[in-house]
């Protein structure tokens, strides 16, 4: 086998929209600097995803200098935001989980909610060291996230996607494939190991950082979204339920946790420690 190595880093400032691929990212205890650290919520204050709105895959977010980013859609014209000034927070729902967070300028509000046609809201997360810890279940004391969906990182390998598109190619749905892997939206992606290996993996060091492997990621209805038209599809749950099923959860990739912090870079060796 060739030596495993990163074939890519993906970073989402925006939970649930396109994000952006660097040559290298910081590692920072909740995740790389910059992802997920703003999200869209309802009038309720609920987190908003592609689940219920599609259409965000089709909006870009991008980092800016001190932790402001700039989001752009076709057709709209693209507006830069401030880090909010940490003056109050407001009470949002993560999947359940109730987090403060900091309201955007409404400004931000008024981007999203003419884009979505929905009353929505942007929030930023000021210290994500203290604001959301990762389910007990799985992690150390003191272990937080930013707004993802439930842990730092999500590792994917290459490898996995050829064999899940394969499987796909043999079933009833043979058209919509083969799928790209954005259709997972993972922070690292991962060449030269055998298929699934990474169902196997509970440490890894990527460069000089070192990861502890959480749990596998149970998928949902995002990964049957088109990531370049919003269309939904079949694929892959068909084929995950068929081929990749733990209990009720149909799972692809592993979720990360950072055992350090420190910089990986594309092209990186990735060592299988446990």
């Amino acid at each position: 086998m060739p030596i495993p190595r990163l074939r890519s880093v993906h970073v989402h400032p925006v939970k649930a929209m396109r994000g952006y691929a660097p040559a290298e990212a910081e590692v920072q205890p909740w995740g790389l600097a910059g992802d997920r650290r703003w999200t869209v919520v309802d009038a309720s204050g609920k987190v908003v995803t592609q689940r219920r709105h599609p259409r965000m895959a089709l909006a870009s977010a991008e980092s800016l200098p001190g932790g402001g980013i700039r989001v752009s859609a076709s057709g709209r014209p693209a507006l830069s935001i401030e880090v909010p000034r940490p003056s109050s927070t407001i009470r949002v729902e993560v999947f359940e989980t109730p987090v403060e967070a900091v309201p955007a300028d409404p400004a931000a509000d008024a981007w999203f909610s003419e884009y979505l046609r929905a009353e929505v809201r942007l929030v930023h997360m000021d210290e994500p060291g203290h604001r959301r810890p990762i389910d007990p279940a799985y992690a150390l004391p003191g272990e937080t996230v930013s707004f993802a969906d439930g842990y730092p990182l999500l590792v994917t390998t290459t490898s996995s996607l050829d064999a899940l598109n394969s499987l796909i190619a043999q079933g009833d749905h043979a058209d919509e494939g083969p799928l790209p892997m954005n259709r997972f939206r993972p922070n690292v992606v991962v060449d030269g190991t055998a298929p699934w290996a990474e169902d196997r993996w509970t440490r890894l060091a990527i460069g000089e950082v070192t990861f502890r492997v959480a749990k596998s990621s149970g998928r949902c209805v995002v990964t049957t979204t088109d990531q370049g038209t919003a269309e939904r599809g079949k694929e892959p749950l068909r084929t995950l339920a068929r081929h990749r099923k733990d209990g009720s959860r149909l799972i692809f990739g592993q979720n990360l946790v950072p055992e350090h912090t420190g910089t990986i870079r594309v092209g990186d060796e990735v060592k299988i420690l446990d």
